[in-house]
């Protein structure tokens, strides 16, 4: 299977509110569609029919088990479609300083490989001009560990940064919510867990007893910075995937 210049992605525009000019914009990537392992699979036995889903399935569990368990003592792996290996967070203070684990943690560092860069320098773009909602989420910043859009701890706070993305209507739709992209499980945070609600930052509490996982946060509103509210609700979800290890 290969890709080609046919394959097309669609761009829609933001205002960039920290330039001089009132017409700069900046574009992000529309999301078609998330896809898990399972729809993978899928596609693939769609496309070879020769192909067994419960194989594929069994044979990519062994190998990120492989692939782990190489990564987690110190291997740079090529796997997939990037080049995994571990990094170092925080400062060491002298020629011998020990490991804190208060002040140094280990991050996973994925540099994509050239089959992938090229695939994406072939896409043909589409500019559809602004994005109908204009809501855009910049950070997400978890309060307890000050990182930003990598990690969410149970309990603890989060600072959601944007623009148009007050949690504001009726609509039964409208409100957070953290989506899991593997399970696609929806958790609805309540109302009762919002400490800030404003056009440009959210501040929430994660449930203390969420699972551990991967989320996608996901914001339904009917806020617009005109006198009335929008009658269709807007949905926008972070690119970003946010971790919790309990």
């Amino acid at each position: 299977m290969t890709t080609n210049d046919i394959n097309n992605v669609i761009v829609e525009l933001y205002d960039l509110p920290l330039t001089k000019r009132k017409d700069d914009r900046f574009g992000r990537v529309v999301t078609a569609k998330s896809l898990n392992e399972d729809d993978l699979i899928a596609i693939a036995v769609s496309q070879r029919t020769d192909l067994n889903p419960i194989t594929l399935k069994a044979s990519i569990d062994i190998l990120q088990s492989v692939a782990i368990a190489q990564i987690v003592n110190g291997a740079s792996v090529n796997f997939g479609l990037g080049y995994i290996n571990l990094g170092v967070n925080g400062v060491f203070v002298g020629d011998h300083s020990n490991w804190d684990s208060a002040k140094h943690s280990l991050s996973v560092r994925i540099t994509p490989t050239a089959k992938l860069r090229k695939a994406v320098k072939a896409c043909r773009v589409e500019v559809r001009g602004m994005a109908p909602s204009g809501a855009i989420v910049n950070t997400v910043t978890d309060v307890t560990t000050g990182e930003v859009n990598n990690r969410l701890t149970p309990g603890g706070g989060v600072k959601v940064t944007g623009t148009r993305i007050k949690i504001a209507g009726e609509h039964p739709s409208v409100g957070l919510r953290l989506i899991n992209p593997e399970t696609s499980e929806i958790i609805v945070i309540p109302a009762t867990s919002l400490l800030l609600n404003d056009p440009s930052k959210i501040i929430f509490i994660v449930p203390i007893a969420l699972v551990a996982g991967d989320y996608k946060i996901s914001i339904t509103t009917q806020f617009s910075t005109k006198m009335q509210m929008l009658k269709v609700p807007r949905t926008y979800i972070f690119d970003y995937v946010l971790n919790i290890n309990n």
